[in-house]
């Protein structure tokens, strides 16, 4: 069984650190995700900016160094960043911006359609959204016309699923991540969504699982291999996100 990490964080205090909603996160360099993910095949992943790290990229830069060429980041960036910037970072492994609604920290959702586009037409990257999915349907018709867009954590509410699986329907990826952290039902959520799009699910730990209700465990993973026959669980745990991030 092979897995792309298709969302995890990298929390090093050498670098900027801002408290985000009264909360800081605990520090989780690259050898603290290495130890927790060593007895899995974990064959590569995207590093995930988080509200507290702002548009600070010297950590994320530092990170995907030691991580190697298989990882990949998805960065938060302001609007005013200058294309010379945004190449830069292609050129260092950044394959994504995040658009952080739920906890800030990122652009604002009202630059989404012309900063995607940007984005997309300079190097390719897709956005990523961190949005309660009941949130969607205001920017439904938005997302729908944008070249590539993921929506993290399973769209986090029961309550946003339908608004998420007519998106599915349309293109959009989502994240199998943070089961721990989502009011959903992660098995029905799971088996809707890939049966509305085969290749939209991407499994990701959400290592630290900060501020989750509860972290990753592994039964998160064998939850997908119990629910999935062999070919779709690797394409949940693998090779939907390898195209997605590296095609």
């Amino acid at each position: 069984m092979r897995i792309f990490d298709a969302h995890f964080h990298i929390i090093d205090f050498d670098f900027p650190i801002t408290e985000n909603q009264g909360y800081l996160p605990p520090n989780y360099v690259v050898e603290d995700y290495q130890d927790e993910t060593a007895h899995f095949n974990v064959l590569g992943g995207a590093i995930v900016s988080g509200s507290f790290q702002g548009f600070d990229q010297k950590y994320l830069l530092a990170a995907l160094k030691k991580m190697g060429p298989t990882f990949c980041g998805v960065t938060q960036l302001p609007f005013s960043v200058t294309d010379q910037e945004i190449l830069y970072l292609h050129a260092n492994g950044v394959k994504a911006l995040r658009f952080n609604i739920k906890r800030g920290g990122s652009e604002n959702l009202s630059k989404l359609d012309y900063f995607a586009r940007r984005v997309y037409d300079l190097v390719g990257w897709h956005s990523e959204l961190y949005i309660d999915a009941k949130e969607l349907p205001e920017i439904a018709a938005t997302i729908e016309t944008l070249p590539a867009i993921s929506i993290d954590h399973l769209g986090l509410s029961e309550e946003g699923l339908p608004h998420l699986l007519k998106l599915v329907d349309k293109g959009v990826y989502v994240k199998a991540t943070g089961f721990g952290r989502v009011d959903v039902n992660v098995m029905n959520a799971l088996k809707s969504i890939y049966e509305m799009n085969p290749d939209a699910l991407m499994f990701g730990t959400d290592l630290p699982s900060t501020r989750a209700k509860r972290p990753f465990e592994y039964a998160d993973i064998e939850l997908i291999q119990q629910l999935f026959d062999e070919q779709a669980t690797d394409k949940i745990l693998y090779s939907n996100a390898v195209k997605w991030y590296f095609d």
